[in-house]
């Protein structure tokens, strides 16, 4: 895991050194294990490198006669693919995965691509075509941003190295703004960023230096071509190898292994599985707060630690810290943030760092296995639509009123969203009503000020939700909603993944999104994935004896639920205060202060619309005003965090 940045002058003006070390210098938490920088002529690359692999010869820029590469991330089946070139004649200099993309492109071209398992985002330098490969991740687990002019194009593992090039200003861009007030992330190649945009997950692009073209092609996605051939015990076995397996892979390092915990069933099945193929007892860090049992899952994460020896570290943030912390959160993550997790997770991840060095956590689970609430209320709507009308929207019922029963306990703790969700639009298509379900600025339109509210034009956000998803691979509702998520809001919360733990230099890993995984439980029926309505239905079976039964079992994992509206009206509320009741907020028009106010003493518990008020506008106060916390500052707040 580490950070990079390149520079690609269209014009065959020789790269600016200076402005490359500027670019890299944002990055030195990303990788504090080492750094470097070529440039030739036009082409200049640098890279900060958190050591994994290879402790010793796996320093970056590589270079080969051909070829230079800068490498962010993890390619877990480098052993097999370093196999296979040493058989085709082929020798190596180091025993990094860095070194396995190099030859492996030389080999293969752009198509080595397809042949990579990993977490990963690279721009590799091709000097005998004078052209630029720059690839990232299936899932776009790793990140790299784009800046592009018609004389240059620059690449960073973070917006705020594009920042730091000369001429490339902090600019807001107001629709996206909009589209965060909606869904809490902007989906597709934008940000928040007027101008800068992200390379796209499963996507590359080739930049041709001598002719200033640049093209993208995406190598892979999610198919949804549904497998009728294979039964519901084929399919468990299968996913119980390709678990084990993608663990297995994962947990090849030259530094410590450990394993966030949080007591939900993906995190747990990581850390047994972890467990199991480990030699030594496996560090765990878990979250908890002191506000009440809503806010503590720890009991749950306990019984999977002691089933299994691991050593588990209870982290209980508090409110003094998050008023303390946020301004940096805000600095590290660049865009404002999906949830309020944010904020316990990066305290998970500055604690893990003081005892390893890489952490495999559950993330993906939700949206590959559907396990989120939303699914089922949206099969409940669809279910008794079904039974009044006698009819269905998918060809087929998926389930049924009846056999939807059992599953409803799931939902005691999502009454008020389905009071929400039912008041208006009932039995509405499925692509409006998911809508419904997301669309976050519904009940806190009259947050906004009366002007930003006019242009508010939530239509318009529809028809972008619905063109990606009525997927024409995707015939039911089911397979909609997952691959919605798994093309829009998954990768948000990567984002977090990704920001927390590299604001702590430690290296994040999520088994559960090995592709070969999602590839195989994309291809099966909907009506054996949601069976009866439960949620996460197969991942259960998968995980068979391996989770007390309390844990797979459980009905009511939340999430990472935080106390926010507990601490607006405590403590804390002065800090709210100063930032969302501000002459600055009310200048910038956005926020109506008067219903914000009294947002501050209503906002109903696990709600999130005060924290993406309060993400807003310090992300606004950060980059768009220019008052980034310093790198002394932030350097200090790290050093009494952990």
């Amino acid at each position: 895991m580490c950070g990079l940045a390149g520079i690609i002058r269209f014009d065959q003006a020789p790269v600016d050194r200076a402005a490359l070390e500027r670019m890299s210098a944002t990055l030195a938490h990303r990788g504090p294990d080492g750094a470097g920088e070529v440039v030739d002529g036009p082409v200049g690359l640098a890279h900060r490198r958190l050591a994994i692999i290879d402790l010793v010869t796996g320093q970056q820029p590589m270079v080969t006669e051909r070829a230079w590469i800068v490498f962010n991330g993890e390619i877990y089946n480098y052993v097999e693919l370093r196999d296979e070139l040493v058989a085709r004649g082929r020798s190596f200099r180091t025993t990094s995965d860095t070194e396995v993309i190099l030859q492996l492109y030389e080999e293969y071209g752009e198509d080595c691509i397809r042949r990579l398992n990993g977490m990963f985002a690279f721009v590799l330098y091709d000097r005998t075509l004078r052209r630029v490969v720059a690839a990232r991740d299936h899932f776009g687990i790793k990140p790299l941003y784009l800046h592009a002019s018609p004389r240059r194009l620059l690449f960073a593992s973070e917006i705020k190295a594009l920042l730091a090039y000369p001429g490339v200003r902090a600019q807001a861009d107001l629709d996206a703004v909009g589209d965060y007030l909606t869904f809490q992330y902007v989906a597709g190649d934008r940000t928040m960023f007027a101008g800068i945009t992200r390379l796209l997950p499963g996507h590359y692009l080739v930049a041709d230096i001598g002719r200033g073209s640049i093209r993208s092609v995406r190598y892979w996605e999610p198919t949804f071509r549904i497998d009728t051939d294979h039964t519901e015990a084929y399919f468990i076995e299968r996913l119980q190898w390709l678990l084990e397996d993608a663990v297995r892979l994962q947990l090849r390092s030259d530094v410590p292994v450990g394993a966030y915990l949080s007591g939900g069933l993906d995190s747990s099945l990581v850390t047994a599985l972890a467990s199991r193929a480990g030699s030594s007892p496996l560090q765990t860090f878990t979250g908890r707060f002191d506000e009440g049992s809503r806010f503590d899952e720890s009991a749950y994460a306990r019984m999977v630690a002691d089933r299994y020896g691991a050593q588990m570290h209870l982290i209980t943030p508090t409110e003094s810290d998050f008023v303390r912390l946020m301004p940096e959160m805000v600095y590290h993550m660049d865009e404002p943030a999906a949830g309020p997790g944010l904020f316990p997770q990066y305290m998970v991840s500055r604690h893990a760092a003081t005892h390893v060095k890489v952490v495999l956590g559950g993330q993906g689970g939700d949206e590959i296995f559907g396990g989120y609430a939303r699914y089922l209320v949206a099969y409940l709507e669809q279910a008794l639509k079904g039974a009044i009308h006698e009819t269905t929207e998918e060809g087929e019922h998926i389930v049924s009123l009846q056999s939807i029963l059992r599953n409803l306990p799931s939902l005691q703790q999502y009454q008020p969203m389905m009071q929400e969700f039912l008041q208006d639009g009932l039995f509405e298509p499925m692509d409006r009503r998911y809508f419904r379900l997301i669309d976050r600025s519904g009940g806190a339109l009259h947050l906004l000020a009366a002007g930003f509210r006019d242009g508010f034009d939530t239509e318009m956000r529809f028809e972008r939700f619905r063109s990606v998803f009525n997927h024409p691979d995707t015939l039911s509702y089911y397979n909609k909603m997952t691959h919605y998520d798994m093309q829009t809001s998954l990768p948000a919360l990567l984002q977090v993944e990704d920001r927390v733990s590299m604001a702590a230099s430690l290296e994040s890993r999520v088994p559960l999104l090995d592709h070969r995984i999602t590839d195989l439980v994309s291809s099966m029926p909907p009506r054996m994935k949601f069976r009866g309505g439960e949620l996460k239905y197969l991942l259960k079976r998968a995980a068979g004896n391996l989770l007390p039964p309390p844990v797979l079992e459980r009905k009511d994992k939340m999430g990472f639920p935080v106390p926010l509206h507990l601490w607006a009206r405590g403590s804390a509320r002065d800090f709210f205060g100063d930032i969302l009741l501000s002459r600055r907020a009310a200048e910038r028009g956005i926020f109506d202060l008067a219903e914000v106010e009294q947002l501050m003493n209503h906002e109903h518990a696990f709600g999130r619309r005060l924290w993406g008020l309060l993400n807003l506008e310090l992300w606004f106060r950060t980059f768009i005003d220019a008052e980034a916390p310093s790198a002394a500052r932030i350097a200090s707040v790290a050093e009494t965090t952990v």
